[in-house]
């Protein structure tokens, strides 16, 4: 039994609710450190107000992907419950976000959105693989990141628009602009009624359908863990509690306490999985979870350093590119100022760009690369070429030429978000997408929370107030990912 083919229509409607999504993420990405910075904060703190992101990412992907895998609402399906519950979530956070009053209320509100925003965004890519052909795949994540692109460069630009149509783009210190108000209004209607679309459009197999098309009975099942070792687990717990120890023997942030609590609650985790499989409870969801971890397919312990890398640098990318541009382009690293608002505009500008790129590249230069390349050796390639548009952040000032540079960052970013998973999703079980994909998600989150925590302490101690010099770092960690890829053959 084989699923049917999509044509162009049926594309659409999978991953149109991607758009919205991402205008959610983009207008998030473009304008939170921009918030951050005028309901007072510094600099330097930037990285700790972010940390929120990634950690819930974190602890939401492997969750959600496991239940999606085992959800089935009538009509609803399994995924598109999901869909449905974040984006609404999603769209209660943008229209509160810039209402924020204070900073700790601006952080929570974020942690709300990327949670949100994981809810619906974790299936999505596990709903690509259950709705097409093996031999779609490529395809079909490319619609995927051509959305992703479409809707970054809709929420990128939202206040650049509404400044050009004379909404006020300055405010008061410790308020935010009316420009980043009404972008996020608009932005959370545009996702819920984008998600709204896919749910209402598409009809997912059903669980016997996607067994056929299988061929598994027991894909469900976790992985043994009785027969595992607990000794490993207490050599996770000792690298928490090192890391802890190193924050205060050298004086490092004490957001890099997460780092160690991290590593501690793996190893623990670790533990009582073992022992509820020892003690005849193994299909909890702990122990699937952890189980399916521990027992991931070679390709993707491969993908998965290639993804820690990437995702490095573009959160790099995304937490400083504001202060950058403001401070060496326009020329203040004052939030107050109308030259430090300019330069926040004029980096939705290059956020546009650099995702509209990635929206044509997936549907037309990645194809072209793959087929004569293959799909690493163009990963690499892609991945070349956006270390050298972070590198060229360097040594231009003139901020209309970082849209040249933000053509490499584009040719990268579609790479990143379509060719990893081309690679993986054809390797996995089809009762198992969900939890893989969202495992595979920890490590595009795990580089983000490194950069939330350690950055700020390198900031401090060897460039303080030179926030160029993460453009340097995203440089290098893109170059790294490029080497890794060329280990893959595929």
């Amino acid at each position: 039994m084989e699923k049917a083919r999509q044509g162009f229509v049926g594309l659409w409607n999978i991953s149109f609710g991607f758009f919205g999504i991402q205008i959610g993420f983009a207008l998030q990405n473009a304008n939170m450190s921009r918030l951050f910075q005028s309901l007072g904060s510094s600099i330097d703190n930037l990285s700790a107000l972010w940390i929120a992101a990634p950690l819930t990412g974190l602890l939401v992907q492997p969750i959600i992907g496991h239940l999606s895998d085992r959800t089935w609402l009538g009509r609803l399906g399994r995924r598109r419950p999901y869909f449905l519950a974040g984006a609404f979530l999603s769209a209660l956070a943008l229209l509160g976000m810039p209402q924020s009053q204070s900073l700790l209320m601006a952080a929570l509100l974020l942690w709300m959105l990327d949670a949100s925003l994981n809810i619906s965004m974790e299936p999505f890519r596990a709903f690509v693989g259950d709705m097409l052909r093996q031999d779609q795949h490529t395809i079909g994540y490319g619609v995927q990141t051509a959305f992703i692109g479409a809707g970054a460069v809709v929420g990128s630009l939202f206040p650049y628009v509404l400044d050009h149509l004379g909404v006020a783009n300055v405010a008061a210190p410790g308020q935010v602009p009316d420009t980043v108000r009404y972008s996020f209004w608009a932005g959370g209607a545009a996702l819920f009624a984008s998600v709204l679309w896919t749910v209402l459009t598409t009809r997912e197999y059903g669980p016997d359908e996607m067994r056929a098309f299988a061929g598994e009975q027991d894909a469900d099942a976790a992985p043994d863990l009785g027969g595992r070792r607990i000794a490993p687990c207490l050599g996770w717990i000792a690298a928490g509690a090192i890391v802890a120890l190193l924050v205060d023997i050298w004086g490092m942030e004490k957001e890099v306490y997460l780092l160690g609590a991290l590593l501690a609650g793996y190893g623990l985790a670790s533990i009582a999985a073992i022992l509820l499989a020892r003690a005849g409870r193994g299909q909890t969801m702990l122990t699937h979870i952890v189980g399916d971890l521990a027992g991931m397919p070679p390709i993707m312990r491969r993908l998965a350093l290639i993804q820690f890398f990437s995702w490095s640098a573009l959160f790099i990318m995304w937490i400083h590119t504001t202060p950058v541009v403001a401070q060496y382009m326009f020329g203040s690293a004052d939030p107050a100022s109308a030259a430090y608002q300019a330069g926040g505009n004029w980096v939705g500008v290059l956020f546009s760009v650099y995702n509209g790129v990635a929206a044509l590249a997936a549907l037309t230069l990645l194809p072209w690369l793959s087929a004569r390349l293959g799909k690493a050796r163009t990963h690499a390639l892609c991945l070349v070429a956006g270390a050298a548009g972070f590198a060229s952040f360097l040594v231009l000032r003139d901020p209309r030429l970082l849209l040249l540079s933000e053509i490499g960052v584009g040719i990268a970013w579609a790479s990143i978000l379509a060719m990893p998973y081309a690679m993986l999703a054809s390797t996995l079980p089809q009762g198992k997408l969900g939890i893989y994909m969202g495992l595979f998600n920890i490590f595009v989150v795990v580089p983000q929370l490194l950069v939330a925590t350690v950055m700020g302490s390198i900031m401090k101690a060897f460039f303080p107030g030179d926030p160029i010099w993460t453009m340097a770092f995203a440089a290098v960690t893109l170059l790294a990912a490029a080497i890794a890829s060329l280990r893959i053959r595929a």
